[in-house]
């Protein structure tokens, strides 16, 4: 998972726009964002956020070669239903 979240943040980075876009979903200044790096809080609100936008999720995973099937079942495991 950290992996995962590590290459989201990666990507948001590459696109200030969806960082920006990010930090006022998250509810995040650029402080609160340097001091969760690594968190478990912060990985799962970055898978979240991607399992959520699919353009996004769509373009992480063209880049990054992970499927879209592949982030899912992180985002699956992260979040069990039932």
């Amino acid at each position: 998972m950290a992996s995962l979240a590590d290459s989201c943040l990666g990507y948001l980075a590459e696109n200030p726009d969806e960082l920006l876009a990010f930090m006022q979903f998250a509810g995040l200044d650029p402080d609160n964002l340097r001091r969760s790096v690594g968190s478990a809080a912060l990985q799962n609100g970055l898978i979240d956020y991607f399992a959520s936008n699919e353009p996004i999720l769509l373009a992480l995973c063209a880049n990054s070669g992970t499927s879209p099937e592949q982030f899912m079942r992180v985002w699956h495991r992260l979040n069990p239903s039932g």
